[in-house]
């Protein structure tokens, strides 16, 4: 095997854990958001953890994060403005992407 077919193995070793990385970071963004709104509902127990899966599965719907956002926005209207949610996802995604690297 040549230097260049080794490189080419790490770079797409590389490329496919970022990309499970940021497939779980994703998901556990979205249950950590939905946790976060149920609480800001009212909800606890099971009605917060059923609420969560909800948001988690509101990101199939379509590509990116649009659809989790529509999601929590509408559900917490007159409770969160735009800024306040898209913030929140901004620092959820980093809190997910560092819970998971910490569990490696």
């Amino acid at each position: 095997m040549t230097t260049f077919d080794e490189r080419e193995r790490s770079y797409e070793a590389k490329f496919a854990r970022d990309a499970e990385l940021n497939f779980k970071a994703e998901a556990r963004r979205n249950r950590l958001l939905g946790e976060w709104a149920a609480a800001l509902l009212g909800k606890t127990g099971d009605d917060a953890r059923s609420y969560a899966l909800t948001v988690v599965s509101s990101d199939f719907d379509e590509p990116g994060d649009e659809d989790v956002f529509r999601k929590i926005a509408a559900d917490l209207a007159g409770k969160m403005d735009e800024a306040e949610i898209r913030t929140k996802m901004v620092q959820l995604r980093m809190t997910a992407r560092e819970q998971i690297l910490n569990e490696n």
